[in-house]
């Protein structure tokens, strides 16, 4: 039996403005398929995840065919989308960490809001001593057990980002969806990151990274959609589409990229 879809785009267009910020996208993700979807600024990276979570959405086909499918159903209950989706971006921790009063919460709490898919704010009442239990196993998993008492807002970018990891987790979802994940990261930070994420994917969560720093692709990853003006440019294995020729192609500016341990490194 063939692995669920996580993402089915047949001949998506979004339109802002406009302006078609995805033009006709066609592409597929299945679970345990740990993929990367790379583009410079402005190719349609953030609308497609947007897209996923249902913030934007598709023009209709004229053939009636819904242009997307997440977990196979056209328009998913929003409440169960966010419990089998884990989300981790630069923008959810600027919400969590700044947004409102939601940096007064302790690490504890920004975690048991993954069982409501709410942003840190948890009904009392509502929380099981099994819950807490959990979300004290999915900090110690993210060696974050040390935070569960400290406000967000007085962890560093990288302990926040490691409980918002936590939360993300600790519904067991079926896919991890990483949206530059590592901004505002330094490097030692970054690499301790990446390497959780690795953990995570070999652990059988299903993870989606988008970004346009080829750095951040994780050994675990095997297969890149590369994006361009809103389409698909190239994509399939890893290696045979990282290369210097296709990235100089799609970022408009020549980029030579080596391979270390791993993981890759362009230099423009």
């Amino acid at each position: 039996m063939p692995a669920e879809l996580v993402l089915e785009l047949n001949d998506a267009t979004v339109v802002k403005n406009g302006v078609r910020i995805l033009d006709g996208l066609t592409l597929s993700i299945r679970t345990g398929e740990h993929t990367a979807i790379v583009g410079p600024n402005g190719s349609g990276k953030t609308t497609l995840i947007n897209v996923l979570t249902q913030q934007d959405h598709a023009l209709a086909r004229e053939d009636g065919t819904p242009p997307v499918r997440v977990f196979g159903d056209a328009l998913m209950d929003l409440f169960e989308l966010r419990l089998r989706l884990g989300i981790v971006s630069a923008d959810l921790h600027q919400r969590f960490v700044a947004g409102n009063s939601s940096g007064n919460f302790s690490g504890e709490t920004a975690v048991l809001s993954g069982f409501f898919a709410t942003q840190g704010i948890v009904q009392a009442g509502h929380v099981t001593d099994g819950m807490r239990r959990t979300a004290a196993d999915a900090l110690e998993y993210m060696e974050a057990a040390h935070l569960a008492g400290k406000p967000l807002d007085e962890m560093s970018t990288g302990e926040a980002r490691r409980v918002l990891i936590a939360r993300a987790l600790v519904r067991a979802p079926d896919a991890l969806v990483l949206d530059e994940p590592t901004t505002g990261l330094d490097m030692v930070a970054r690499q301790h990151f990446l390497e959780t994420v690795s953990r995570v994917a070999r652990e059988g969560t299903t993870v989606i990274l988008v970004t346009h720093h080829v750095e951040e692709i994780i050994p675990e990853i095997e297969r890149v959609i590369l994006l361009k003006q809103g389409r698909v440019a190239l994509e399939g294995p890893k290696r045979e589409v990282l290369t210097s020729s296709h990235l100089t192609t799609v970022y408009g500016a020549p980029v030579e990229l080596h391979e270390v341990e791993g993981y890759f490194r362009a230099y423009a």
